[in-house]
C-alpha cells in the first residue's frame, strides 16, 4: 500500500500561484497513475489533473492552461503547479494513486489517497 503526504497548500491572492507536493511512499511511481483532486466545502471530489508513468497528462477543463502537473519518478514525487488562481480554486487538494497507465477521472478508480492540502483563495 502507497502512502500519499502533501504539502504546499496555503493562503493566496485571486491571481497568486501555488505548487502542491505530494511524496509517496511504499511504491515507485512505475506502473502507476498519480492524480489530484479537490472538495470543496458542500461539493463532490472532482478530478484536477492526472499523470501516467510515461507521462501522459489529462486535465478537468476548469483547470486547463492554468495548472501544471507533474512528477519526479526518481524522488517518488508528484507535483502540481497552480497558477492565475481563482477563488472557485478553494478546495481540499488530496493526492491519489492507482495501479495501471490508463488515466481516468473517476476518484472510485483510485485506490490510495493523502490526507489533503487546503488551498484557499481571496478574492
Amino acid at each position: 500500500q502507497v502512502q500519499l503526504v502533501e504539502s504546499g497548500g496555503g493562503l493566496v491572492q485571486a491571481g497568486g500561484s501555488l505548487r502542491l507536493s505530494c511524496a509517496a511512499s511504499g511504491r515507485s511511481f512505475r506502473s502507476s497513475v498519480m492524480g489530484w483532486f479537490r472538495q470543496a466545502p458542500g461539493k463532490e471530489r472532482e478530478f484536477v489533473a492526472a499523470i501516467s508513468w510515461i507521462g501522459s497528462t489529462q486535465y478537468a477543463e476548469s483547470v486547463k492552461g492554468r495548472f501544471t502537473i507533474s512528477s519526479d519518478n526518481a524522488r517518488n514525487t508528484l507535483y502540481l503547479r497552480m497558477n492565475s488562481l481563482k477563488p472557485e480554486d478553494t478546495a481540499v487538494y488530496y493526492c491519489a494513486a492507482r495501479n495501471g497507465a490508463i488515466i481516468t477521472t473517476e476518484s472510485r478508480d483510485f485506490g490510495s489517497w493523502g490526507q489533503g492540502t487546503q488551498v484557499t483563495v481571496s478574492s
